[in-house]
């Protein structure tokens, strides 16, 4: 399915046609790779949690952190970063989850395709 905007250029009678397929392309172009930047982000985003995950996790599973480290590790990251979002407790144990969930499979490399 063609972007909205791609299509509007498409249909442009004000441009002469050579124009109107130069610029049809490369908003084309510009869309193929905004999509390809936002999978691309994804996957680091998804490899992110996962690897977070595996810290708090193997912490958990050595007993060298309880829950209420993790609300630590929230607080912190609130304290620290401006702006950072996400990395709520609730959020954090996510992460442990997903970890948990896909630690025995290939899943870090799957996304790196």
């Amino acid at each position: 399915m063609e972007h909205p905007r791609v299509s509007k250029i498409g249909r442009s009678a004000n441009l002469p046609s050579h124009e109107q397929v130069t610029f049809t392309a490369i908003a084309r172009l510009i869309q193929e790779r905004r999509t390809h930047a936002f999978q691309a982000v994804n996957s680091e985003l998804i490899e992110l949690y996962w690897e977070v995950g595996k810290i708090i996790s193997q912490k958990i599973e050595a007993a060298e952190w309880g829950q209420g480290v993790v609300d630590e590790l929230a607080l912190y990251l609130k304290r620290i970063e401006l702006g950072l979002r996400g990395f709520t407790r609730s959020n954090l144990f996510m992460m442990r989850q997903l970890y948990e969930a896909y630690r025995d499979i290939e899943f870090i490399h799957a996304l790196r395709g």
